[in-house]
């Protein structure tokens, strides 16, 4: 898992409550077994038209000034609905390494931290505020610190949030699951080797 310390980025706004993980990701392209190739489909009805090719210039992403985005400014209840983990694979293929919202769902909000997407979440004032600037000024950037703890932006803003320590920590060296395991690596080889013959082919 690629390691999240800082990012600048391009501010992408969705202002839609309970936005559900179909909504994010559709039922019908879950039947891919990789992480990999979910991005084009991200909000696969709103982005595009009733033919499924033409692009729809009234959703938000489709504007211009928004290509290349990877900071996501959501309103309440993002993630909601069911647990797939494709949501997550989704917005980090299309480009979204931080999602910024006032709530997120839990089990996506944990799902995100496991893959590598950092889930961000602030005051519903403060929320606006950046939706609406990121509305009124397609292009607006802002710097997620994941170290410092910070969001920074022009004209002396800065917002601090707040993190788990041990998500901040995975996320910081890139250790999603299996990387946490091999961590300890060494002493599961030790285990291993002192474990009887026959239990090994159990």
């Amino acid at each position: 898992m690629e390691p999240f310390v800082k990012l600048t980025g391009v501010v992408a706004p969705l202002p839609r409550v309970n936005v559900d993980t179909d909504q994010i990701i559709p039922k019908q392209f879950l039947k891919r077994i990789e992480r990999t190739g979910f991005g084009e489909f991200l909000f696969f009805d709103w982005r595009y038209l009733e033919d499924g090719k033409s692009p729809n210039a009234q959703f938000e992403l489709n504007r211009p000034g928004y290509e290349g985005a990877s900071i996501l400014v959501a309103e309440r209840n993002f993630g909601c609905g069911s647990s797939r983990e494709h949501a997550p694979w989704a917005l980090l293929d299309y480009g979204f390494r931080a999602l910024i919202a006032p709530s997120f769902a839990d089990i996506f909000y944990n799902n995100c931290f496991k893959n590598g997407v950092l889930p961000i979440v602030l005051p519903e004032e403060i929320v606006n505020q950046l939706l609406a600037k990121a509305l009124e000024q397609p292009g607006f950037t802002l710097t997620v610190d994941l170290e410092s703890q910070t969001i920074s932006g022009d004209a002396g803003l800065s917002i601090p949030f707040e993190v788990d320590a041990f998500r901040r920590h995975c996320l910081l060296n890139g250790l999603d699951d299996i990387g946490l395991t091999l961590q300890n690596e060494a002493e599961i080889t030790a285990f291993e080797s002192r474990r009887p013959a026959w239990l090994s082919r159990a």
